[in-house]
Order: structure tokens, then sequence, then C-alpha cells
């Protein structure tokens, strides 16, 4: 599947969950941002609407009365899976689930659903995505945001909202920003996006914020050779000091052995071109010189 995740500020987009604290929460922030919230989705139907966005019992007829091509899922790790069956079924084509903890088999079912129905899912466990300037889905901190030339992927949220800032207070924007969560299981993956940065005009560089454990960026860099990405491409890599079979934040940041080690890591990213930076402010520094 071809992603293509960059989104505007006239994509209609849905909020599934959003007559909950969160929910009506994020819906106020998204929409402040510019993100073109159209209708809320809750089964209960506690009012008719939050924050002046319409509220619907399923995405069914929140997609038939709204046109909504997109969805944001506020909900509950254990209604997840259901909520992103709902979504694909009534035809959202992009998919971000912010929620952690979702059970491992579920994430399996749902990704397997996203890739037969061909429907872009960020998530589980991210803190979403942006095109800054046009719209945000999830909670994305806007003073992290700022329109520009840099792609932006990372795992870490905390992490990536320091970098995105820094770079930010230093003129460097991003392109297309995604948390693609720091779960095992997971709907986008690094290596998924490698094909659409490498052909979006407004996309000059990019940055990894990654972790240790599993093998994502190592699997990021081996698509960067098969795809002959030509762009400069950054990574910063939390984690170097951890323990061996420690979980460090993310159910997904477990090394065993030589597998999903810092070092592992490294030495894939640099074999493929890869910048990788051993701290933060070395990775701003380094960015910045070479983008501004």
């Amino acid at each position: 599947m071809n992603l293509n995740p960059r989104i505007d500020r006239t994509t209609p987009v849905i909020v599934q969950g959003v007559t909950g604290r969160a929910g009506r929460l994020h819906s106020r922030l998204m929409e402040e941002y510019g993100t073109n919230i159209v209708g809320g989705v809750s089964p209960k139907m506690e009012t008719r609407e939050v924050n002046g966005i319409p509220v619907f019992p399923d995405c069914r007829e929140a997609v038939n009365a709204t046109g909504a091509t997109a969805c944001v899922a506020l909900v509950g790790a254990m209604q997840l899976l259901g909520a992103i069956e709902e979504a694909v079924g009534a035809g959202i084509r992009y998919i971000v689930t912010p929620t952690e903890g979702m059970p491992v088999h579920d994430a399996l079912k749902a990704k397997r659903l996203v890739a037969e129905a061909r429907v872009v899912w960020i998530g589980a466990s991210t803190p979403g995505m942006a095109v800054p300037g046009e719209a945000k889905l999830g909670f994305l901190p806007d003073d992290s945001l700022r329109p520009g030339a840099l792609g932006l992927m990372s795992k870490s949220g905390t992490l990536s909202y320091e970098a995105g800032y820094r770079l930010a207070q230093r003129g460097v924007g991003q392109s297309v920003w995604i948390g693609v969560g720091g779960d095992p299981v997971k709907g986008t993956r690094f290596a998924d996006l490698v094909p659409f940065y490498a052909v979006d005009r407004r996309t000059e560089a990019l940055l990894i914020i990654g972790e240790i454990g599993g093998h994502d960026e190592e699997d990021f860099a081996a698509a960067l050779t098969a795809h002959g990405f030509d762009k400069p491409v950054f990574a910063l890599i939390a984690g170097r000091t951890a323990p061996e079979g420690i979980a460090m934040g993310h159910a997904g940041a477990l090394m065993h052995g030589s597998h999903g080690t810092f070092e592992a890591k490294r030495t894939a990213l640099t074999g493929a071109g890869v910048q990788v930076f051993s701290s933060l402010n070395e990775m701003v520094d380094g960015v910045c010189a070479r983008l501004r």
C-alpha cells in the first residue's frame, strides 16, 4: 500500500469518544489549531453536541451526515479494536488512535483489517500526526509545530515534542509529522513511510526519533537503501544506556542480546547513510546546520 498521510485544513474529521474527558478537550484543541472537526461519535449519546460539534451514535451515521474521511479514536484500550472496525466499515480512510495499552491480539486484528481495506492507521499509543499550519490529528503540542521542510517520524511522544520545539525555535519546521507510536504492533511503521517522504515535494530532509527495542529502525534503514532515498536523513535513538531485558516506557522498547540494541540500530542506520546523533542538543545543532 502506498501511504499518503497528508491532510489539510479542509480534511473532514470526526472524533470517536468525543463526549469523554479526553474527547472534549482534544476535539477543542484540534479545532482551535485549524483541524476541520465535523462531528463526534458516542454510542451513549449523552448530548447532541460537544464544543459546538454535532454528536452521532456511530461512525456510519457521522460519515453519512458529514462526509468525514478521517477520525481520531479517543476511547479505552479494550474498545479500540471495535472503534477501528466501526471506522473502517463506515468508509474512513485515515484513523489515528492515541490510546495506550491496546492488547497485542487486538492490534494484530486491526492491522490486518486496515491493510485489507487500504486504510492508513496511525497508532496505537501515538501522539498523532500533523501537517503544521494546516491540521493535526491527536495531541501534538502547538508550540512544537512549525511549517517547514523536515519530515519527522517518532516513536517517543515526549522526546519528539522537545525536539520539535527546539528545532521550531531555531527556524526549522516540519512538512509532515507522524508519531508512529511505541507499541510492538502498529498500524504504520517508519519503513512504510519511506516511499511517501521520498516523493513528497515539501519534504527536503527526514528525521526519525526512535528508541531501543524491536527492529523498526533497522527495517527503516533497509527501506532507505532499497528505495534509493536521496534526501538527508537524521536519527536520534533514545535508550542508549538502558539495561538489557527491561522495557523502557513503551511495550516495544525491549531488547534481547544484540537484537534491538542502540549499537545495532546505529550500525544499520549509518550503513544506510543516516546521520545518527547521540544527544538531543547534538541533533538540534546538526539538523539546523544542514537545513538553515
